[in-house]
This record gives structure tokens, C-alpha cells and sequence, in this order.
């Protein structure tokens, strides 16, 4: 459990690092990012320690499930529902996952080109 005890989002979800909350419950965490790639950019955490998508377990899916509602909860609180939003999940390393807790990004804000990356 030494990863629980030094990862960044659930030293956020215990209180522990200070952050700018916009939702918490039993199982989801919702925060600004302190780094923001876009005038908004959120970040939704499980609670429960997940490393990446990889380790999602069936007993899970809920907790999945509930990232992308709150993650529809906070753009209509932010208003920003109405202009579009990118939600972002960076699986491992390679892919630009620097913390190795699973996280969905939501970005808002500003115009976003296709291909990303």
C-alpha cells in the first residue's frame, strides 16, 4: 500500500495536499488542476486508489461510471456545458500519465484541434 500512502490524488482525497474541490462523495473527487492546459481543467479521481484503466476490476464500474456523471455535474455547475468540453483519460507513461492514479481531465474553455497529441 506504500503507493496510497505517497500518490498525489489521494493525499488530495485525505486532505492531506490542498486543492480547490468542486465535488466529493463516497467515491468520486472532482478538483481544478494546478498545472490547467485550458482555462478549465478539472480533474475527476476515484477515491479508491486505481492505478490506470488497466486495473479497473469489475467491482469498479460504478466508480467508472460515476467519473463521467460527475464529470457532465460539473460542467453544467461551471457553465460551461453549453460551449463543449474534452474529457481525457491518459493511460501509463507513454501515453502522458504522470500520475499513476486513474484521473479524467475535463477540459473546457477554448477551441481544441483533432488529431489530439
Amino acid at each position: 500500500m506504500a503507493d496510497v500512502e505517497e500518490c498525489v490524488f489521494c493525499k488530495v482525497a485525505r486532505g492531506k495536499i490542498p486543492a480547490y474541490i468542486l465535488h466529493k462523495d463516497e467515491h468520486v473527487l472532482a478538483f481544478h488542476d494546478i498545472n490547467p492546459q485550458a482555462p478549465v481543467h478539472v480533474l475527476i479521481v476515484p477515491i479508491k486508489h486505481i492505478t490506470d484503466l488497466e486495473a479497473i476490476g469489475a467491482e469498479d464500474a460504478d466508480i467508472v461510471a460515476r467519473m463521467f456523471g460527475v464529470a457532465r455535474k460539473v460542467a453544467q455547475e461551471l457553465r460551461f456545458e453549453a460551449n463543449g468540453y474534452r474529457l481525457v483519460i491518459n493511460n501509463g507513461r507513454p501515453a502522458g500519465q504522470i500520475v499513476p492514479h486513474l484521473h479524467l481531465h475535463v477540459l473546457s474553455g477554448r477551441s481544441f484541434g483533432w488529431p489530439p497529441g
